[in-house]
């Protein structure tokens, strides 16, 4: 064979649709790890920025010395104890938030199926509201409770929508009802409740990253060490999911088992979020879509939507801690602002093309 003929076989070769296949997750591979590391990089300099600002500024390249050990005693007593929990307990909080969020939309296959919205987090504040008002109860304990109110939430839903295995469209309204119930308990307590009593609930139901300390990150450091690489390891079975029931069922796959370790693992990580932070809105809501635009493709992104919720928590707390200077507000006020016209958007667009989600 002449070199001319070996040519044109290797190009017909290289067009051939293995190759094209090929192609083309390489580049989508190439894209995920380039939109990671720059997500990861800007979190790192909001983090950094986060740490710098405050009654005493640091300069940046000072904050960084210090979180590599070469800053000066002030500098490692300020950034160290005073600020460095609250920055650590944002991003903890954000990864867990925009991971649960990413994984129960990949799931029900509905941009409105996020904790959020479905009652998860509903669950732990009503759980937290009686553990405040009910019972008279503070710290860590409050955090215990809204942890179990979360689960509890999470299997009433799940019984109540199985029929022979769960619907998206049935799981998200059964939320929905769960969250618009659990919310009027949250009402009928705090009507109950004393005025002083009333406004330490209020605080923690708005969602709050103030007076956070390293018992806090610790907590939430061991609990995200264990379930963020148990999400991402089980959450390849949401690529088969993705395929529809039928078609997982045909390939071996069990798909009420894997579903239900991925909400086991979703409820958990919203969970641990609102334990730590309270219930802060619209984070989980929101991160995974910002994801899905970067990555350029509507499969997993599991690891862009953590890094988004991350840095949707630690800006939204820089702007609540110095927008406004001499008043701080709960961080949940500022997602809350930023995630209620994102919502409804979707109504409105998902309105437009007929579809339930």
């Amino acid at each position: 064979m002449s070199t001319t003929s070996e040519e044109t076989y290797a190009e017909i070769a290289d067009q051939s649709p293995v190759v094209t296949v090929r192609h083309a997750r390489q580049r989508r591979a190439a894209r995920v790890t380039s939109v990671t590391a720059v997500l990861a990089a800007v979190c790192f300099a909001v983090f950094c920025v986060s740490l710098s600002v405050g009654d005493y500024n640091i300069p940046v390249p000072d904050v960084v010395a210090t979180l590599f050990g070469g800053g000066d005693q002030a500098s490692e007593f300020i950034i160290n104890e005073l600020r460095l929990p609250r920055a650590l307990t944002a991003v903890l909080t954000g990864a867990a938030f925009g991971l649960s969020g990413a994984i129960f939309q990949t799931l029900v296959r509905n941009p409105l199926a996020s904790p959020d919205l479905i009652g998860i987090t509903q669950g732990a504040s009503a759980s937290a509201v009686i553990c405040i008002l009910g019972f008279g109860l503070s710290g860590f304990v409050v955090s215990v409770g809204a942890f179990a109110g979360a689960l509890a939430t999470a299997l009433v839903i799940y019984l109540l929508a199985w029929r022979d295995g769960i619907s998206g469209y049935r799981f998200v309204l059964i939320g929905i009802a769960m969250a618009a119930m659990l919310m009027s308990v949250i009402s009928y307590m705090m009507t109950r409740a004393e005025v002083y009593d009333a406004q330490q609930a209020l605080v923690w139901l708005t969602g709050s990253l103030n007076a956070k300390t390293w018992a806090t990150v610790k907590i939430i450091a061991w609990a995200s060490a264990v379930l963020m690489p148990l999400a991402v390891l089980v959450g390849r079975g949401l690529q088969v999911l993705q395929m529809g029931d039928d078609a997982a069922k045909s390939l071996g796959h069990r798909v009420e088992r894997s579903r239900l370790s991925l909400i086991v693992i979703a409820v958990a990580l919203a969970a641990v979020a609102t334990a730590a932070a309270g219930p802060v809105v619209f984070v989980a809501f929101v991160a995974a879509p910002i994801a899905r635009r970067l990555v350029g493709h509507n499969g997993l992104a599991l690891v862009p939507a953590a890094l988004v919720g991350a840095l949707v928590m630690l800006a939204s707390d820089f702007v609540a801690q110095h927008a406004f200077p001499g008043t701080q507000f709960p961080v949940g006020v500022v997602t809350g602002v930023v995630g209620a016209p994102y919502l409804l958007w979707l109504l409105v667009t998902t309105n437009r093309v007929g579809r339930g989600g």
